[in-house]
């Protein structure tokens, strides 16, 4: 084989890699009835790449599926309330504004809208951070904060590459239930692996 058959090989793998873990994400929300379901197949969407971003590319992809599964389903499923719970807040919040319209009112879209984007940004980190780090669920969600706020660049790195592969997925949507998610869990998981690692060594040269 020659290396410009060995890459295509290697291209089509890793294509095949992403279509297989995105339809066992699917396949594994409807399992749990998609309310209990998304989050632990999203938790073992990430630890499943983040394995792969570690240079584990050949892994049992549904056993190690699987066995995130199982391990993390009542955590994620409390951090799923978590996040559930501040998108009501949020939802709440605007319906009270339009409810109760008046000028002093209207001042609140600003704090409002500034929270919902700390808290888009705070999303991108929670499940990278969840797999990441061995710890509890009040310490993850600590953790997620704190490096979402000390690593802009990366969090604007998320955002550049995302905008470009929605407009990607736009122009052929199939793509969006093929490769949605798994594009999305990589994106996220490897920019976020890359803030971790710094705040890591910032940590350790500070000890």
């Amino acid at each position: 084989m020659n290396s410009t058959s060995g890459f295509i090989y290697s291209v089509l793998e890793w294509i095949t890699r992403f279509a297989y873990v995105n339809l066992l994400w699917i396949v594994f929300t409807l399992t749990g009835g998609i309310v209990l379901g998304i989050f632990p197949a999203t938790v073992s969407l990430f630890a499943v790449i983040r394995k792969w971003l570690y240079g584990e590319a050949d892994i049992p992809v549904f056993k190690s599926f699987w066995n995130f599964y199982k391990k993390d389903f009542i955590k994620s499923n409390l951090l799923g309330l978590f996040i559930s719970g501040l998108v009501i807040l949020i939802g709440i919040d605007f319906l009270f504004i339009e409810v109760n319209v008046n000028d002093l009112l209207r001042l609140a879209y600003l704090p409002l809208y500034i929270f919902m984007f700390l808290f888009l940004l705070f999303f991108f980190y929670i499940f990278p951070a969840f797999v990441h780090y061995d710890l509890k669920l009040p310490k993850v969600i600590k953790n997620a904060f704190l490096v979402m706020l000390i690593s802009p660049i990366h969090s604007l790195l998320i955002i550049i590459s995302l905008i470009s592969i929605y407009f990607i997925i736009e122009a052929v949507p199939a793509l969006a239930f093929i490769f949605g998610a798994s594009t999305y869990a990589f994106i996220t998981m490897w920019l976020c692996l890359n803030a971790f690692s710094i705040v890591e060594r910032k940590g350790k040269r500070a000890k």
